[in-house]
């Protein structure tokens, strides 16, 4: 089978891209709540990028190659080396483009990434029971539902149940050198 280029770019998120960024959730903030909060002011970006300043968090935009548009962010957060070698997503589209399959495409480069360039093996995405379209997101590629995390995280001002998605690194699998040997 032959498999087509993305239309998407995965692009580290940068301090610069706060004027941006911030617009966009502002105009997506019907789409993301009550599923997450993102930064929509220049001070909670400001705030909010101190997050990936260790390393153990990254921060990326999707962007539309043919435009330069953000179409949405990735986050791979809480990277956990050792014998776990894994992390956990987050993820939003922005309403302009949300619903054209920018994120899925979006993702499917985050997995490569993650599990080529980073060599983690196993990704993990938490999503709220009702988030239907994020629920089929991670179906779409190829996540496995693990159960229900009750009262998991807090947002929109309540502690909120979460069902946990993961899919792991294909194989053959060259670990991170942070793997013990024993």
């Amino acid at each position: 089978m032959l498999k087509m280029p993305s239309r998407v770019e995965l692009r580290p998120l940068t301090l610069s891209d706060q004027d941006e960024f911030c617009t966009l959730v502002q105009a997506s903030s019907e789409l993301h709540l009550p599923w997450m909060q993102l930064p929509a002011t220049a001070e909670e970006f400001q705030v909010w990028m101190r997050r990936f300043d260790d390393g153990t968090n990254l921060g990326f935009l999707v962007r539309v190659r043919e435009t330069g548009a953000a179409a949405g962010m990735v986050n791979i957060n809480s990277i956990i080396r050792g014998r776990y070698q894994g992390a956990a997503l987050a993820y939003a589209a922005f309403s302009p483009s949300a619903g054209h399959g920018y994120m899925t495409e979006g993702l499917a480069v985050t997995l490569r990434h993650a599990f080529t360039d980073l060599r983690l093996h196993r990704l993990e995405a938490s999503i709220q029971p009702g988030n239907k379209a994020s629920l089929a997101l991670v179906q779409r590629l190829g996540f496995c539902y693990e159960g229900v995390s009750p009262a998991y995280l807090y947002i929109d001002g309540d502690w909120r149940d979460h069902e946990r998605w993961a899919i792991t690194a294909p194989n053959p699998w060259a670990p991170d050198p942070s793997l013990p040997e024993v």
